[in-house]
């Protein structure tokens, strides 16, 4: 069994900033690629960076240059830093992980955190 558990969610004004965390847990091989997705109201889940094992990351054009993914190999964490805030950001943000178990390669998700940004 392999958990992804998520924090950092919350509310701010347009221009904030916001640092979420997701920690998997249970038991891992190893960690292939971690990202980030998100789901606005009425609005299909998109993509809004990954970062792969060997760090190399992608990031939606709507957030280059305000939003910071890293992680922690050590800690099975992937972090996301979230700066100058707009109310377009706002969505429920979706930790996703690929994750090598005994049985082989499996696809996690988080629980969802709500970030909501007021204008």
């Amino acid at each position: 069994q392999v958990q992804l558990v998520e924090s950092g969610g919350g509310l701010v004004q347009a221009g904030g900033s916001l640092r979420l965390s997701c920690a998997a847990s249970g038991s891992i091989f190893s960690i292939n690629a971690m990202g980030w997705y998100r789901q606005a109201p009425g609005k299909q889940r998109e993509l809004v960076v990954v970062i792969t094992s060997g760090g190399r990351t992608d990031y939606a054009d709507s957030v280059k240059g305000r939003f910071t993914i890293s992680r922690d190999n050590a800690k099975n964490t992937v972090y996301l830093q979230m700066n100058s805030l707009k109310p377009e950001d706002t969505a429920v943000y979706y930790c996703n992980t690929e994750v090598r178990v005994r049985s082989g390669l499996v696809i996690r998700w988080g629980q969802g955190t709500q970030v909501t940004v007021s204008s």
